[in-house]
């Protein structure tokens, strides 16, 4: 199929924001709708199958309405993870971020679940915006004041390498497995409101250890890489919810980093949990993955090659009916007479 299309009136500023330098976002959207784009001025032609034509002449329409100043890489990418640039419908969030809107569908629903479900399970690869989301709800309800802290926390697990001998005190040897959380807070509030926030102790990150015994009320209460939870940490973690309190844990049952014999609590709590009144599971698939493209196909390859090593089902083989081999006969003893003897 060949779509044509004229942007009018000429604007040869937006034209150039629109291809990108040397023509980068046209080859990026030639290369992941698998079409053919060729332009002369403000002359468009697509040509390739029905609906990636439709949808890469949509996404040209996109980018020019926003083509007022140069469009960034990522951004073309992320309009490309979606449904052809629109944003899925769901709620606003009032963060820093005033462009933060839900990119897939299933993001949509997440953002749904965790407004309506008191404890929300967001299971899905990397890259789906499983953690962001959450902390940026998280963010939300406490700048609306329905909840008066943010407690984040995550098990302090190794992935694949050993850090307990690490210099420095207890904090210094578990930020880095929180780092991507203190990425979140900052993005979405800024450096000085997230110290401010630590000051007022509005915020706290702890590892998953320092959660037993605590009830929380009046929190929202995010467990990120939950996949690494032992199924009685799982337990322990759900039973600390108090009064007025949002949960959310979010995971990727395909990046366990527990021992090869351990069950991973999120496995057990998604198996046990599917089908308990007000709580919600939420799965993500590669399709929600708002990285660069190659991380979506990296997702489905290892996926695929997953599922090849698993292990056939071994049919038994029929058994063989061994021919019947009757005992030689034997007679029981005569016993003698009265009259012989």
């Amino acid at each position: 199929m060949i779509l044509k299309h004229i942007f009018t009136p000429l604007n040869n500023s937006r034209l150039s924001h629109l291809c990108g330098p040397t023509d980068e976002h046209l080859r990026t959207i030639e290369r992941e709708l698998e079409v053919r784009i060729a332009h002369r001025h403000e002359q468009f032609k697509v040509e390739g199958a029905k609906a990636q034509a439709q949808r890469a002449m949509e996404m040209l329409q996109a980018l020019y309405e926003i083509a007022g100043r140069p469009i960034a890489a990522s951004t073309v990418q992320l309009m490309l993870s979606g449904d052809g640039g629109a944003d899925a419908d769901g709620p606003t969030l009032s963060t820093r971020r005033a462009d933060l809107k839900p990119r897939s569908q299933n993001q949509a629903v997440y953002l749904d679940n965790i407004a309506e479900f008191d404890i929300t399970f967001g299971i899905g690869p990397a890259g789906t915006g499983k953690t962001y989301l959450a902390v940026a709800a998280a963010v939300d309800a406490l700048q609306r004041s329905a909840v008066q802290r943010i407690v984040l926390t995550r098990p302090a697990v190794e992935a694949g390498e050993r850090l307990g001998f690490l210099p420095g005190d207890l904090n210094q040897k578990v930020d880095p497995y929180l780092r991507p959380l203190y990425d979140a807070l900052y993005d979405l509030m800024g450096y000085d409101q997230v110290h401010k926030a630590f000051e007022r102790q509005q915020l706290e990150i702890a590892p998953l250890a320092f959660m037993r015994g605590r009830t929380l009320n009046n929190a929202f209460v995010i467990l990120d890489e939950a996949q690494n939870t032992t199924p009685e940490q799982m337990k322990m973690f759900l039973t600390r919810v108090g009064f007025g309190t949002k949960t959310v844990i979010t995971g990727d049952v395909s990046q366990i980093d527990l021992p090869k014999t351990q069950l991973s609590g999120l496995v057990d709590a998604e198996r046990i949990l599917r089908r308990t009144p007000g709580i919600a599971i939420t799965r993500l698939t590669s399709a929600d993955i708002v990285r660069h493209p190659l991380v979506a196909r990296i997702v489905d390859a290892y996926d695929a090659a997953r599922l090849e090593d698993l292990p056939r089902i071994a049919i038994p083989d029929p058994e063989v009916e061994l021919p019947r081999v009757g005992l030689p006969k034997t007679r029981s003893p005569k016993t003698t007479s009265a009259k012989a003897r």
